[in-house]
């Protein structure tokens, strides 16, 4: 088995590990601070406002210059993220930005924002989509996956990094990064890694996926799952299908969530490799059904109800309560994906991503440009002919 010393990242990281005949690689946390979790959510709120206030006021105040066309086209994801970074630097100046990360919920906001945006997706919708969206996840995941272990495994890397990149650049970036390393039994500064690359590289996703997409002329429908299916992160494919479009955001959506929902059996596939083959551990037992059930997002069960609550509530109430009651959802859902996208912005780490070295950048660069392709060809064969 490979030491840790082979693993890149520096001496000092090495050092602060475990040891090596302890089971569980990452040691138990300290109880969180309450009053710092409730500041750094409460400045998660604020940076939110301000978020918005410049989503509704800038357009206006550049209306008579030369950069009010550009000012129309940026949204608010790209405020967002903006102010989340610029946050993120004054909080590591300060010293301020451990102390409060606790309060940054990106999941949480993520996950429920996407919840109500099942509310607004017709249950039709969700079903005719999900059997390409199906067939395109487990191409897509299962060609990116591979391609990912292999360069890795080219490039000397360890088992358990190669799991945490393969994860997260096929599925879902961190989440799936997440799950893999409780899998994997992953150590602390290789799930950093890992985290650290998803944000590099979603980042500019955001921009310049719409971007061609629109250049390409992709249709809706087209552009919607290739975002969803090339974008690591949830919460990326969510900035960057807002971005494309409403009709665009809604496949994205529907595609990300197909490829999150096989979190679980990606996670109980590693467990088991690693229990099995690479640890060859005497007391392994085979990871069971109630693991899967572990491992699987909740979220996405809760983004179906919505949509059929959604569906159900525009059959049988009057268009002008369903109309009032879409846009209270819609404007929920947009302070909630506001939150997340500023916390994207101050949960990035630069020395993370410093302290990996140039490999995992490397296979992480390629797996990304495999990706890409792959998820394009993909789209333009399975949603061709779909229409939103």
């Amino acid at each position: 088995m490979t030491t840790a010393e082979e693993t890149p990242g520096t001496a000092a990281a090495a050092a602060e590990e475990t040891p090596r005949n302890e089971t569980d690689a990452v040691a138990p946390a300290a109880p969180p601070n309450l009053a710092w979790i409730g500041v750094g959510i409460v400045l998660v709120v604020v940076l939110g406002y301000a978020t918005k206030y410049l989503d509704k006021n800038v357009p206006a105040w550049l209306a008579d210059t030369g950069l009010a066309r550009i000012s129309k086209s940026v949204e608010y994801p790209i405020y967002a993220i903006a102010i989340g970074l610029l946050g993120n630097l004054v909080l590591t100046v300060t010293g301020l930005r451990d102390r409060l990360s606790g309060g940054f919920r990106t999941e949480f906001f993520i996950k429920t924002g996407l919840v109500l945006l099942g509310a607004s997706i017709n249950l039709s919708l969700l079903v005719t989509a999900a059997g390409p969206a199906i067939i395109q996840a487990l191409l897509l995941i299962s060609g990116v996956f591979l391609f990912t272990w292999w360069f890795a495994g080219k490039l000397g890397l360890e088992e358990k990094l190669r799991a945490l990149l393969a994860s997260a650049v096929s599925i879902c970036g961190v989440s799936a990064a997440i799950a893999a390393a409780g899998a994997v039994r992953a150590r602390r500064e290789q799930l950093a890694y890992a985290a650290s690359l998803v944000i590099v590289f979603a980042l500019p996703s955001i921009f310049l996926l719409p971007y061609l997409a629109d250049v390409l002329g992709l249709s809706d429908a087209v552009a919607g799952a290739w975002i969803g299916g090339n974008i690591d992160t949830t919460a990326a494919v969510t900035a960057a299908g807002a971005l494309a479009g409403e009709s665009a955001l809604k496949v994205a959506t529907i595609v990300k969530v197909t490829q999150n929902a096989l979190i679980g059996f990606v996670a109980i596939a590693l467990t088991a490799y690693f229990a099995f083959k690479v640890e060859r551990s005497e007391s392994a037992q085979r990871p069971g059904a109630i693991e899967l059930w572990r491992r699987f997002p909740k979220f996405v069960l809760g983004f179906v109800a919505a949509s059929i609550i959604g569906t159900w509530y525009a059959k049988t109430a009057a268009a002008a309560d369903n109309t009032a009651a879409q846009a209270v959802a819609t404007n929920l859902r947009t302070w909630f994906l506001i939150f997340a996208f500023v916390s994207i912005g101050l949960e990035f780490r630069v020395r993370s991503l410093r302290e990996a070295g140039w490999r995992p950048v490397a296979v992480f660069a390629a797996a990304t440009v495999v990706n890409i392709v792959l998820a394009l060809a993909l789209a333009s064969l399975l949603f061709a002919n779909f229409t939103v």
